[in-house]
């Protein structure tokens, strides 16, 4: 788990008589959305080549098209932007305060804001913060996870990487 998302909890539970450590539910939730979102990407790798397809989203059309020259397939989904990590200063501005997100793709990372706010994470409540690319991915699997996403992809926009979650996938034969 990120350092940002991790708030101090209580220490033991002793009232069953062992010494078995708590862990609290925001944090199952995370581990949960960042093992998800493993199984997710690898099993989009195997099918349809996500590691080596070109991508563009159209955020208007709310959607994301992979393309994969060599696999020669073409994979379109739903798309939802969760935010954008600044590769030159390491801050993240989420999806649903982006000047630049359509109000409806901005969704799944609204459903992070508002976990945050059930269990006092700030780093999920606040518009801009420093973070690492580590922390913008367990971001993206949380949204993923809260919104019933398919996967996450990050892709690169200028000096910034856009990161994203996408729905159930469209694959068709490249024409």
């Amino acid at each position: 788990m990120a350092s940002s998302l991790k708030k101090p909890f209580g220490g033991n539970d002793k009232s069953g008589g062992g010494d078995a450590t708590i862990i609290p539910e925001p944090d199952l939730s995370i581990a949960r959305a960042n093992n998800e979102m493993q199984m997710r990407t690898q099993a989009a790798i195997d099918m349809w080549g996500l590691d080596t397809a070109a991508w563009n989203a159209d955020l208007k059309a709310g959607t994301i098209t992979f393309t994969n020259a060599e696999k020669e397939l073409v994979v379109t989904a739903p798309v939802q932007v969760v935010g954008t990590y600044n590769t030159e200063d390491g801050t993240w501005l989420w999806g649903w305060d982006h000047p630049s997100v359509p109000e409806p793709l901005g969704e799944y990372a609204r459903r992070v804001r508002d976990f945050g706010e059930r269990y006092g994470l700030e780093a999920l409540t606040t518009r801009k913060i420093a973070v690492s690319m580590d922390e913008a991915w367990e971001f993206t699997a949380l949204a993923c996870y809260l919104g019933g996403g398919q996967g996450g992809y990050s892709g690169p926009s200028g000096t910034a990487r856009v990161f994203m979650t996408y729905g159930t996938v469209t694959i068709k034969k490249k024409d």
